[in-house]
């Protein structure tokens, strides 16, 4: 071959391999860009991953507090439930009483007139302690049963007390200034009360006394022998002198 074939096939061989070294050049280029997408997508898919998976605690989170709120909500809701039921039981209870309270008062009042009518009576059959009190007592009992704005339990109530005020009488011993109806004379005196054991009178002079005599309805005078002893059961009664024994004019029993 001449000197110019060689060179030239020099060039062309020269040029054979620089386009070799470029071909294998840009795959090799193309693997590491696909590599970089590879893991720039793989970044952004973990990135995602740990949202997804904090967005996922998160929730976790929120459904336990559902949770736990819905069971202190039953527990609570049982609760209520217990008081309601209970709740309505006593207003099941009330309401029976109420339809019976007209049942009642038909049979309370006609016994309370019964009671009034009954101590009446039996104040003008006793010794007449505290007289016109005892009398004017009857008739505020009256007149509470006619008046509406009373209720039927406040009407009880108070012709019981007047009942337990009757009673107290027969226990007490007490002394007391007052007008006393003499063989029509009507005279200021001391009453003095045994109780219901006996009922004196001494006039305020300290000259002159009585005992009554429940058998005759009347005032009895008495001697000289007992007007002492009066006086000082009336100065007992007083608390002026410490009780002591007295002789008075009383009545044995039958």
């Amino acid at each position: 071959m001449s000197q110019r074939n060689l060179i030239a096939s020099a060039v062309v061989g020269a040029i054979a391999l620089g386009s070799s070294a470029v071909v294998s050049a840009d795959p090799l280029n193309e693997l590491h860009k696909e590599e970089a997408k590879i893991h720039a997508a793989a970044a952004k898919s973990q990135k995602k991953i740990n949202n997804l998976y904090e967005q996922s605690q998160e929730l976790f989170i929120e459904y336990r507090g559902v949770v736990d709120e819905t069971e202190n909500l039953k527990v609570y809701n049982d609760y209520v439930s217990t008081l309601v039921a209970d709740q309505q039981r006593s207003i099941d209870s009330l309401q029976t009483q109420i339809d019976g309270i007209d049942g009642v008062k038909r049979g309370v009042v006609p016994l309370m007139f019964r009671m009034i009518d009954s101590l009446e009576k039996f104040i003008d059959l006793d010794i007449p302690i505290n007289l016109n009190e005892r009398k004017e007592r009857v008739e505020r009992l009256r007149d509470i049963m006619a008046n509406s704005n009373v209720t039927t339990s406040e009407q009880f109530r108070q012709v019981i007390e007047a009942y337990q005020i009757e009673n107290a009488y027969g226990g007490t011993i007490d002394a007391y200034q007052g007008k006393l109806d003499y063989q029509g004379t009507v005279i200021t005196v001391e009453f003095f009360n045994l109780g219901r054991t006996a009922l004196l009178a001494l006039s305020l002079d300290q000259k002159s006394a009585w005992v009554w005599d429940n058998d005759a309805r009347a005032w009895e005078e008495l001697g000289a022998e007992f007007i002492n002893p009066v006086v000082i059961a009336v100065r007992m009664a007083n608390k002026l002198l410490p009780a002591d024994l007295l002789k008075l004019p009383i009545k044995a029993a039958e």
